[in-house]
């Protein structure tokens, strides 16, 4: 089987990545916060995409793994306790980050029929979920074959919607004199970055690319470059025909609300399809993706054996997954998933390029650059914790148990197995 990847195989899984349910939740959420201006929180979202982004590019041609920045934190940082933690942080994140895909397809699919509620959105989003889960058990592949069948319509249709909708804009509507206080648009950010997340899984590639060397900086840098482009474009598109009430009030499935002007109902209807196969591929992909990160680290030691053992063509991870995914999706609601995911996967970029900092003289990379990545990460963070504090009281409270939650599984784990997390890769000096 052929398993290499070229730059723009690399650039076209890049692109896959972030432009998947993200665009069609977080647009709303990011613009009930900065309104009109989130085209702004987009590009800075964007640039501290691109400076996180060459540092895993960089880790990625020094510690070429598919286990990517779960490999660096180790490289990193040792075989410790904290790389373990920040694991398991990071398989939660994973878990986190599917929910509020799930999620998203059963807002799009109840609005289709006109069902609105909690119960409904929930109950489609279970639905999904455990049909994509049979899916894998199965060892079906044939989702996975139309992958990219599926990346093209979703982008064909999100750009054909950008440039139709352009002609439809209400310059009013862009004007900075009935925008938000400018400070939402840093409020918004960390929902931006978060849009911007699937440019890690570039660095997956490494051990299967060609040339990562050569190849893997220009996929990363492009990719993020073009979804940059992208988003900000559909930004204008979307606030530039709907008044801030509007999406405000339908945050959720902003965007199909936003093809109503042009298109009419069968806007509204098309580009819900668009969300619900764009959800839909993105489940499917990142359950594969998840239980793959759960039968790894538990054969590296990082989680109980149990993750590892075989159930029809999958392993118990998936099982173990489906239960925790089952309890986010009825216990916490959209902007809080959204949130969460958004401050968890900040707070393991600032660790990996914390990290990279220490392995510096051994990536090459420009230490100016890390630096930046960090400074606004965790800027970024801070702003985030100070918003939400004031729309969720308990965010705190979540963030410091999700920490806890992952050193207590980690201690346990080295206490009951004796089992650590190990390094996958030397240093390539190539």
């Amino acid at each position: 089987m052929n398993k290499s990847f070229g730059l723009w195989s690399a650039i076209f899984l890049g692109i896959g990545s972030m432009v998947g349910a993200g665009i069609f939740v977080l647009l709303g959420e990011s613009g009930s916060i900065a309104g009109n201006l989130v085209w702004i929180s987009f590009v800075l979202g964007g640039i501290i995409a691109l400076s996180a982004g060459y540092s895993l590019a960089k880790l990625a041609v020094a510690y070429p793994s598919r286990g990517g920045m779960v490999e660096y934190l180790v490289q990193c940082y040792g075989e410790g306790i904290f790389s373990g933690s920040i694991s398991i942080l990071f398989y939660l994140s994973s878990i986190v980050g599917i929910t509020m895909v799930a999620k998203t397809f059963g807002v799009y699919m109840a609005h289709m029929f006109s069902q609105n509620g909690a119960f409904y959105n929930d109950i489609y989003a279970v639905a999904i979920l455990l049909f994509f889960v049979i899916i894998n058990l199965a060892g079906s592949s044939m989702i996975a074959k139309s992958e990219n069948i599926i990346v093209i319509t979703k982008l064909t249709i999100i750009i054909a919607f950008t440039i139709i909708v352009f002609f439809y804009i209400k310059p009013e509507l862009l004007s900075f004199k009935d925008a938000p206080a400018f400070q939402n648009v840093f409020f918004a950010i960390s929902l931006t970055f978060f849009a911007y997340g699937g440019f890690s899984v570039i660095s997956n590639t490494a051990e299967d690319m060609d040339n990562p060397k050569a190849t893997m900086m220009k996929a990363m840098m492009y990719s993020i470059l073009i979804v940059m482009v992208l988003y900000i474009a559909v930004a204008f598109a979307v606030f530039g025909n709907l008044p801030l009430e509007q999406i405000v009030k339908a945050k959720d499935y902003a965007l199909a609300v936003a093809a109503k002007p042009a298109f009419g109902q069968i806007g509204f209807t098309i580009m819900a399809i668009a969300a619900l196969i764009s959800t839909s591929s993105s489940i499917n992909a990142n359950l594969y993706a998840t239980t793959n990160i759960t039968y790894q680290m538990a054969k590296d030691g990082d989680l109980p054996k149990v993750y590892e053992r075989n159930v029809w063509h999958s392993n118990e991870g998936l099982l173990i997954s489906t239960v925790f995914l089952i309890f986010l999706i009825l216990f916490f609601n959209l902007s809080e998933i959204a949130t969460l995911g958004s401050i968890y996967i900040l707070f393991i970029h600032v660790f990996v390029h914390v990290g990279h900092l220490i392995k510096i003289k051994k990536t090459g990379a420009s230490k100016v650059i890390i630096v930046f990545s960090i400074i606004t990460l965790s800027i970024t963070i801070i702003l985030a914790l100070i918003y939400t504090s004031k729309h969720m009281n308990n965010i705190g409270y979540y963030v410091v148990g999700g920490f806890l939650l992952s050193y207590a599984i980690e201690m346990i784990l080295r206490l009951t197995t004796k089992r650590v997390v190990q390094k996958q890769t030397g240093v390539n000096n190539e």
